[in-house]
């Protein structure tokens, strides 16, 4: 494992918006797969039968992973996360910088209130957009998706990634600076997304 994370810091280093946007379709692919089987099995918990729905016994069928749906999934981060978030992050740790002294705490706290209240919101909108449209949902009903699911979402996904931020957002200069922001990268791509999955199984 330690050897496995050695490439992947390595490719960081030598090819670092490629590498993110692979890593980051696979980890939202993952992601999308586990938020599938955990809709699923929950789904067939003893206290949530009583009242099935004829849709809710078709979720007592064997697991079937909706790769349709996977695939738009792991799509934006392929084509958004990645690299955008790669650029984001580089301009980010930039401008932070020119204003606090690296590892202190208004150097940490600035990062992690910029990156949850200006990239999140923006992330989470695109997703719940591209995901319903991608999924045949018209722009109404995502429109409703969005007012309905949006704020809880980032309110989750705010919370878990300034738990999350600290460590990989403290950084030191050089190469290690920028390997820990694409770190931190990946790490929110599970406290962003995940969220946003769920809801779509909800309908």
């Amino acid at each position: 494992m330690r050897r496995l994370w050695r490439w992947y810091q390595q490719c960081l280093a030598s090819h670092p918006v490629r590498t993110q946007v692979v890593s980051s379709g696979i980890l939202w692919a993952s992601g999308d797969i586990g938020a599938q089987a955990v809709t699923h099995y929950s789904a067939r918990r003893p206290d949530r039968r009583a009242n099935n729905t004829p849709e809710d016994k078709d979720k007592d069928k064997e697991f079937k992973v909706d790769w349709r749906r996977v695939g738009i999934t792991s799509s934006f981060g392929f084509a958004f996360v990645g690299p955008v978030g790669h650029y984001w992050y580089e301009y980010l740790d930039r401008f932070i910088r020119r204003r606090f002294q690296p590892n202190t705490f208004k150097f940490v706290a600035s990062k992690v209130a910029a990156d949850g209240f200006l990239f999140g919101p923006l992330d989470l909108l695109l997703f719940f957009s591209y995901v319903g449209l991608g999924q045949g949902r018209s722009v109404e009903q995502v429109k409703e998706d969005v007012k309905r699911d949006f704020i809880p979402a980032l309110a989750l996904a705010v919370s878990c990634h300034g738990l999350s931020s600290r460590e990989t957002l403290l950084g030191s200069s050089g190469s290690r600076r920028s390997i820990k922001s694409k770190t931190r990268r990946v790490r929110f791509d599970f406290t962003s997304y995940e969220p946003c999955v769920v809801h779509v199984d909800q309908h």
